[in-house]
């Protein structure tokens, strides 16, 4: 398989509008992890309009847990907006430190609870995939192919590292790399090539986040 079948191939069955609404979500979503490293309050505003967007774009595709978990950035970042713009020394940018004891048990559970809350949104999704009607409809999990399995592991890591950023913590940045290396093969598989793209840029971004906010520590 060629470059042409994963990243253009896919499109040619897009209309102009579906495509223009991926590339605008991937280009706020790129945006918002700038501001991020930068430690700037935009970082909230512009990661909305992207997890807005990725909502529809992720169901539509049937990646369930990456809708689950857009919905959430989408909660988590006015909560995250909150806490940035309290903290805030300038009202622009916030200082950062590592995540305490008790944090990281708490990134534990949320994770665990992400791995179950996806995990049973997969075991309905024929249901939902059926209209909401349990007619000739088998529940269970036998319809998940591997990108989907990917799918619920990435949407309970991402859901840590969203917390974790909204607390202005470092250990944020190691989940943001992990679960976007994770995406890249898994929206190419879904057809989805420009947020592949996307999940690179995502990478090599998160990486420069980590050596920055380490760096900056007080």
């Amino acid at each position: 398989m060629n470059l042409y079948d994963l990243f253009i191939k896919p499109y040619e069955s897009y209309t102009a509008l579906q495509t223009a609404i991926e590339i605008v979500a991937t280009v706020f979503g790129i945006l918002s992890v700038y501001f991020s490293i930068k430690k700037n309050i935009w970082v909230y505003p512009t990661g909305i309009i992207s997890t807005a967007i990725y909502i529809y774009i992720t169901f539509k595709f049937g990646l369930f847990g990456d809708c689950i978990i857009n919905v959430y950035y989408t909660i988590m970042s006015v909560y995250g907006w909150f806490l940035w713009s309290k903290n805030a020394e300038d009202n622009i940018h916030v200082e950062v430190q590592w995540a305490t004891r008790k944090e990281r048990i708490v990134a534990l559970i949320l994770f665990l609870v992400g791995l179950a809350m996806v995990t049973l949104v997969y075991y309905y999704k024929p249901y939902i995939d059926n209209q909401f009607s349990l007619q000739e409809t088998s529940l269970g999990l036998y319809h998940l192919d591997w990108a989907n399995w990917l799918d619920i592991i990435t949407t309970s890591i991402f859901l840590v590292g969203m917390w974790l950023m909204a607390k202005q913590r470092i250990d944020n940045w190691i989940f943001w790399i992990i679960g976007d290396i994770i995406c890249m093969p898994m929206m190419i598989f879904k057809g989805l090539g420009i947020t592949s793209v996307q999940y690179l840029v995502f990478t090599i971004m998160a990486v420069l986040g980590y050596v920055n906010w380490k760096k900056n520590i007080k």
